[in-house]
């Protein structure tokens, strides 16, 4: 044997002398292959019953995301590191909870009636600076080509944040045209009545073929189904034929399913490419969808809200080579894919906090993931976005300031207000309408602990400096009124 393994030696380096070119180890190139390509779709404001495998009605239509969760893992339990758009989006590209960075909400931190308002909120950083690391520029060190496809939202430019290619990314949060002239900056108007999610699909598509050769990060935060709602006419039409009345929910299911037609267009491309086998798929949303009568969903609140309407989200991970598909009820977060992402590429780990946990032994089968506590915190004011509907704590905001957390099957809600609690067991009350923080005072007060260490650990910022503008009649009255129309 050894004098084979001396023979094949010497072979190597006599066809490197003659050749000019240098010999690699066979080692360095078993990793090369073995390093997934990763494909990371980030819906805009998806709700978790949005979609066809999981939703409570019979409305979406998305049959290549039920094809995509019949072969991958579905998490039912997982979680947005925010309950709206920037700051999720800052949790997952930095792998760090929002005390952290900072980005707690998307504009002013003081949002809503100055004179319902009882405190003056932290104030809001917009995006994560270049110091931190993010997941683009870790996957980097690995060799990835990285490519974001849609909305960035953390910065002017991710450019300058990782990114080798930028299609679609700015610091803006939204499109106001789904149909070209798209009026977003960093990509070219198409032919006019071109769809923006068909259009950055294509890109995707594109860039995908020209990279496959290096191992690739493609982040494909599409900018739908965010508002406004816009669809093709003759989608819309079909949900109004199968019994919607309402254009803004015709046109909101017909933008899912303008979705989900361009996701089976990227797993078609990548079966076609033959790259299929070794991607890793991450389906998901940045935080929970806007409620609306004719979609119900068993869980409270919406986007905005820190009850679970606006903050768990759809999770399908899939890797056909590497993992089973199955359903799983662990509860995740998406600070979690950075250690998880880094772990698998073996890129190398940033010299930063993450406060994720690194999921790939779960996710290949070898172990389960340790108990661990999820946590969110959110010192400002968001109004509310449609009272009758909303959910909220009080009609008047979505959330007020505050901080939650998860442990095991509990929810634990913290006002800073009046430093009221909530306290929801979510495996018997889905739907936290529960609140247990007068009846089980051993748990309140163990969780109570909890979240105060992480909140002096993470070192967040809690709003105390009363705001002069407060009157308590002039909010109680606002309540009431709208508490009484309701009815």
């Amino acid at each position: 044997m050894k004098l084979k393994f001396c023979l094949f030696i010497f072979t190597a380096i006599l066809i490197a002398a003659c050749t000019g070119k240098p010999t690699q180890p066979a080692v360095a190139t078993t990793e090369n292959h073995i390093k997934p390509n990763i494909i990371m779709i980030v819906v805009d404001d998806l709700g978790w019953s949005d979609v066809g495998y999981n939703q409570t009605g019979e409305h979406f239509e998305t049959p290549n995301i039920d094809a995509l969760a019949q072969k991958g893992v579905v998490f039912d339990q997982a979680y947005a590191g925010a309950a709206n758009c920037a700051p999720s989006r800052a949790v997952l590209m930095s792998g760090q909870y929002a005390p952290r960075h900072g980005v707690y909400t998307v504009s002013p931190s003081a949002r809503g009636n100055a004179k319902t308002r009882k405190l003056i909120p932290i104030k809001n950083t917009r995006g994560i600076g270049t110091e931190v690391i993010t997941l683009a520029e870790s996957l980097k060190t690995a060799g990835y080509a990285t490519g974001t496809f849609g909305k960035w939202h953390l910065g002017a430019d991710p450019d300058k944040q990782g990114f080798d290619v930028n299609v679609a990314g700015s610091h803006q949060g939204m499109t106001f045209h789904y149909f070209s002239p798209y009026q977003l900056p960093n990509i070219e108007d198409g032919p006019k009545g071109e769809y923006l999610t068909e259009r950055l699909t294509t890109e995707v598509i594109d860039w995908v073929k020209s990279t496959k050769d290096a191992p690739f990060f493609a982040y494909i935060p599409y900018y739908t189904v965010h508002t406004p709602y816009q669809a093709v006419v003759d989608k819309v039409n079909k949900y109004h034929e199968k019994g919607i009345k309402s254009k803004r929910q015709a046109t909101y299911a017909a933008m899912v399913e303008h979705m989900d037609d361009n996701v089976g267009r990227i797993l078609s491309m990548l079966s076609k490419e033959g790259l299929d086998k070794n991607t890793l798929v991450i389906f998901t949303s940045d935080n929970g969808g806007y409620r609306m009568p004719l979609f119900p969903s068993p869980l409270r609140g919406g986007k905005g809200s820190y009850y679970d309407g606006g903050l768990r989200v759809p999770l399908i991970v899939s890797w056909p080579q590497k993992m089973k598909a199955r359903l799983d009820h662990t509860p995740v977060i998406n600070a979690d894919f950075y250690p998880t992402l880094v772990s698998m590429t073996k890129a190398t780990p940033p010299d930063q906090i993450l406060d994720g946990f690194d999921l790939s032994a779960h996710l290949l089968g070898k172990e389960k993931l340790a108990d661990r506590d999820l946590f969110w915190h959110f010192p400002v004011y968001l109004q509310a976005h449609h009272a009758s509907t909303d959910q909220g704590q009080d009609p008047l905001f979505r959330t007020r300031p505050g901080s939650a957390m998860r442990s095991g099957n509990w929810k634990l809600i913290q006002y800073f207000e009046n430093n009221e609690f909530e306290l929801y067991n979510l495996d018997k009350d889905l739907t936290e309408k529960n609140n247990l923080a007068n009846k089980n005072l051993k748990k309140l007060a163990e969780l109570k602990a909890k979240l105060a260490a992480w909140q002096k650990q993470t070192g967040a910022a809690i709003p105390t400096e009363l705001n002069p503008e407060y009157d308590p009649v002039i909010n109680k009255n606002l309540i009431s009124q709208i508490i009484k129309k309701k009815k």
